[in-house]
């Protein structure tokens, strides 16, 4: 069974940095692209960022581009999100997806 677990959230202030981290196991990892989704108070769930099996290429939602980078090691299973020059509107749960599923999220606020 397919398992997802995201960590690394937390609280910040604006134009500081987090690293998150999905960890995957249930299924194998290298043939699935990964995609970061947040979703906002009041909003609906959106991807922020994806990768390709290889790691080789990414996309970026347009609010993200140039401050958040997407990563993953076929190796240990596991993929990042760095977000950087985090703003009050990148507060959200942020979800890993991969293989039809997503973790339970982890919280990231960004306040002053």
């Amino acid at each position: 069974q397919v398992q997802l677990v995201e960590s690394g959230g937390g609280e910040v202030q604006p134009g500081g940095s987090l690293r998150l981290s999905c960890a995957a196991s249930g299924f194998t990892f290298r043939d699935y692209a990964m995609t970061w989704y947040r979703q906002a108070p009041g909003e609906e769930r959106v991807p922020v960022a994806t990768v390709s099996t290889t790691g080789r290429v990414t996309n970026y939602a347009e609010f993200v581009k140039g401050r958040f980078t997407i990563s993953r090691d076929n190796v240990k299973n596991t993929g990042n999100l760095q977000m950087n020059s985090l703003k009050a509107e990148d507060t959200a749960v942020y979800y890993c997806g991969m293989a039809g599923s997503w973790g339970q999220g982890t919280r990231v606020t960004v306040s002053s």
